[in-house]
């Protein structure tokens, strides 16, 4: 395996932190001599990149986070003059303002480079067959993947999201081995295989990579069994790249070795900020160390984990699976709960599909909760009825909360063709 690996993946944990420190110091000079933002942000917190001495420094210098971000829209916290930006992203912008990002064209050669490592982790290979179904355009995803499989060498099927029986027909006549796309949508397409009388075990897929959006291990159990895949997962966010910031290995399924000679991890209590040991959970922040374009120091992800040793990859540091959101969480009748908990319910209960929605409503001065998920396809009146009842069940008993539970008829509810909108809030704002 280990002529698999490139030269920084071959780095011991002394060289790396040493090479963490150079690229280190020369992001926090460049963001402070050529962003505005940084400037005055270091300035107010009192801190100069010269006072960064070593990696435990960090933490001296102020937060980033999405809001900082939308303030400078749209090119405010480029560090570069825009005649060196190759390409431009944003992300939706359906809370605000979109985020926008940019590239310089080393920027894109380490993507590029980042995203093949992720691949090759996940198992990919030069000349195998790579179907993009993220999303393509302003929206990182698919380009991200793209670039990335091309360099590794692969064949890529750009097939972006959306058109589900043209994906099925594709897949079966393409034959790609590696399917890249949201594990949502791939339930979608799990669906549409069976619609049209296709076994999902019987297709040329043998790795899935999953990103952009929280999922579970019992996701990961439901797509392996009904796809015969390997399933693993990637990480990454427009602001601080793209998809490529850490990947799970195929041969371990533990967590995601995150690249750290070119993104430094920290975790840090979402509440105080303070960082927390290795081990840990908590909020997920990065900064950037090579980015020329946009660099970003300490930016709040708002992703709970925790940072682990590494395995496969031991130069660099594992990332727990990310299941929830600290934007995510609902705190019903001072209860805490994210959509991943209902999800390892739903997926372990007969006769439901991996199908469910979460909907808030205010009931008086009271929030509720409803859970509803769809039925299988083959359940009866009386394995609906008692699914509900189950679900209802296990979510006081294991998360503390009484919620309504429907279990409606299969296909209604609505299906991802990007990331997934878990939940749909009722109340009046």
């Amino acid at each position: 395996m280990t002529e698999l690996l490139d030269g920084g993946e071959r780095l011991g944990r002394g060289e790396l932190a040493a090479l963490q420190l150079e690229r280190l110091r020369s992001t926090l000079r460049h963001a402070y001599a050529h962003v505005d933002f940084y400037r005055r942000s270091f300035d107010a917190a009192g801190v100069h990149p010269d006072d960064c001495r070593s990696l435990a420094d960090l933490a001296r210098f102020p937060f980033t986070v999405k809001s900082d971000l939308r303030d400078e829209y749209p090119f405010g916290m480029f560090a570069v003059d825009r005649s060196r930006v190759r390409r431009l992203h944003a992300s939706s912008g359906t809370t605000g303002l979109p985020t926008v990002v940019g590239y310089t064209e080393g920027d894109l050669e380490v993507w590029a480079d980042v995203v093949a490592r992720s691949l090759r982790a996940a198992g990919a290979r030069p000349g195998h067959r790579v179907h993009v179904a993220y999303g393509y355009g302003l929206f990182t995803g698919g380009l991200g993947a793209h670039y990335g499989a091309e360099r590794l060498g692969c064949t890529v099927i750009p097939a972006s999201g959306g058109m589900t029986a043209r994906q099925v027909r594709l897949i079966l006549d393409f034959q790609p081995e590696v399917i890249m796309v949201t594990p949502s949508y791939m339930l979608t397409l799990l669906d549409e295989f069976e619609r049209q009388g296709v076994d999902p075990r019987s297709t040329s897929l043998k790795v899935g990579v999953f990103g952009a959006e929280p999922w579970t291990e019992a996701m990961r159990e439901e797509i392996e069994e009904r796809f015969a895949i390997d399933a693993v997962d990637i990480y990454g966010l427009s602001e601080v790249m793209g998809p490529g910031v850490a990947q799970e290995c195929v041969e371990t399924k533990d967590g995601l070795h995150i690249w750290e000679d070119h993104f430094f991890p920290e975790v840090v209590d979402p509440i105080t900020g303070e960082v927390l040991p290795d081990g840990e959970e908590g909020e997920l922040v990065f900064t950037s160390l090579t980015k020329e374009a946009m660099p970003v120091v300490r930016y709040r992800t708002r992703d709970l984990t925790r940072l682990l040793p590494g395995t496969a990859r031991p130069a660099f540091r594992r990332m727990e699976k990310v299941t929830g959101r600290s934007d995510d969480l609902i705190i019903l009748r001072g209860v805490n709960l994210f959509p991943t908990q209902v999800e390892e319910i739903v997926l372990r209960t007969p006769a439901v599909a991996p199908h469910f929605q979460l909907r808030l409503t205010r009931e008086g001065r009271l929030d509720s909760l409803t859970v509803r998920a769809e039925a299988r396809a083959d359940a009866t009146s009386e394995e609906r009825a008692e699914a509900a009842r189950t679900i209802a069940r296990e979510v006081k008993d294991g998360i503390g909360v009484s919620v309504g539970v429907e279990v409606v008829d299969p296909e209604t509810l609505e299906r991802s063709v990007g990331k997934l909108r878990r939940i749909v809030d009722l109340r009046e704002k």
